[in-house]
């Protein structure tokens, strides 16, 4: 086996090798990145509905109070007012999932499941998390679960879900004297959990590394090639009888 023959198969080691190990980082590099941007546009969703909740308290719940006397609005609860305000959302987004989960909730609709109340309850085990990521296996592909802490930091808040008996009669009348009741102030209570499925970040992870390889592998195989030529050019001086 000549040099040049012994080159050539060299650098093709190089370029398969060389190849295999950039495209094996970059996957695992995009990878994580598009996870990460999941997560934080999760956390966008989250700050939107902390907005909502805000500016219903706000805007919302002094604008409605004098007919709040007399009957009672669900559109001047925070957590009625984000939920209903992501459903929107949804509907326009339908791969991001906003749910204000509790475990004693007033309105059926936020009943945390099995998997929302053990985070629930990771929270209230631990005062110090304000986030818990986690991954969840469906039957139609695991979900990226962003959730944070929701507490009673408003003693306003215990008019509603002191006793039946301190409850406005109307918001009794409409959920009924056995759920939302019994919070304290400081208690966590539930949880802001917004899922998305994972196989959002694997589409855009292996979508920027198609393009990513497209462009990385010719520019390798031109710096091999010339390297290649440099070597064949120096092996032929070298093999030049001198004269």
């Amino acid at each position: 086996m000549g040099p040049r023959t012994k080159i050539n198969l060299g650098l093709l080691a190089a370029f398969v090798l060389g190849t295999g190990l950039v495209g094996a980082f970059a996957r695992t590099t995009l990878r994580e990145n598009a996870r990460a941007e999941l997560i934080r546009e999760a956390q966008l969703i989250t700050g939107q509905a902390i907005a909502i909740r805000g500016y219903t308290v706000t805007e919302i719940q002094p604008l409605l109070a004098e007919q709040s006397r007399t009957r009672f609005l669900p559109h001047t609860i925070p957590a009625f007012a984000a939920s209903s305000a992501e459903r929107e959302f949804t509907r326009a987004f339908p791969n991001y999932v906003y749910k204000e989960a509790a475990l004693n909730p007033t309105n059926p609709g936020h009943k945390a499941t099995a998997d929302e109340a053990g985070i629930i309850n990771d929270f209230r085990g631990n005062a110090t998390l304000t986030t818990i990521i986690r991954t969840i296996d469906t039957s139609q592909g695991p979900l990226l679960s962003v959730s944070k802490p929701l507490k009673i930091g408003n003693k306003a808040c215990l008019i509603c879900h002191s006793t039946p008996d301190v409850a406005p009669a109307s918001m009794v009348d409409l959920y009924g004297p056995a759920n939302g009741y019994g919070w304290n102030v400081d208690e966590t209570i539930g949880a802001q959990i917004v899922t998305v499925p994972l196989r959002l970040a694997e589409e855009r992870s292996d979508a920027a590394f198609i393009q990513f390889m497209k462009g990385a592998t010719p520019i390798y195989a031109g710096v091999l090639f010339l390297i290649g030529l440099l070597l064949h050019f120096a092996v032929g001086k070298a093999a030049k009888p001198a004269t």
